[in-house]
């Protein structure tokens, strides 16, 4: 038994097997990060973090699928743990439901009638917050009708009697 290669008694992906452990760096995995510090060093520094994550996690792919599958359980909005479980196991969870089936019906029925219920109640603040806002319009466009009509009134008394604002000369 190599230094590299390791059984592990847990873990979602093993299954009490054994695989190589993620230390021992593969060419590519090395020429890309030396041309990573060569070209810019944030990508050589970049890459030795990534190849230093993955020896923390365990992963047992090698570099690249280490980093493809983390930026897609990022993209999916998943942790990584639960998309590598999901997709070592062949058992994914369902997009659609969010939830997946636990086994116990009076328990899914109970989930599924207060998601029903939450977002039921969901809606109805929508529709509130949606009414408010149409309030709030109506008001700014009576204030503004107001204000405006009051510039107007001001402007039609200044026009039509130049001297009534001014004081007299006679001071």
């Amino acid at each position: 038994m190599s230094a590299y290669t390791n059984t592990i008694d847990n873990g979602p992906w093993n299954n009490n097997q054994s695989y190589r452990r993620c230390s021992r760096w593969h060419p590519l995995e090395l020429a890309a990060m030396i041309v990573g510090f060569v070209v810019f060093w944030p990508f050589g520094l970049a890459i030795l973090a990534l190849k230093i994550a993955q020896k923390r996690e365990g992963y047992p792919g090698d570099l690249f699928s280490y980093a493809r599958d983390k930026a897609s359980a990022k993209w999916q909005g998943m942790n990584a743990s639960q998309t590598w479980c999901g997709t070592w196991s062949g058992q994914r969870q369902s997009r659609s439901s969010g939830m997946r089936a636990t086994g116990n019906s009076a328990f899914d029925d109970w989930r599924n009638a207060e998601l029903a219920r939450l977002e039921e109640e969901r809606r109805k603040l929508v529709q509130a917050e949606r009414e408010f806002s149409e309030y709030l319009d109506r008001l700014r466009r009576a204030r503004d009708r107001e204000e405006f009509d009051r510039f107007m009134n001001e402007r039609r008394t200044a026009q039509s009697g130049p001297g009534t604002n001014e004081p007299s000369p006679s001071a």
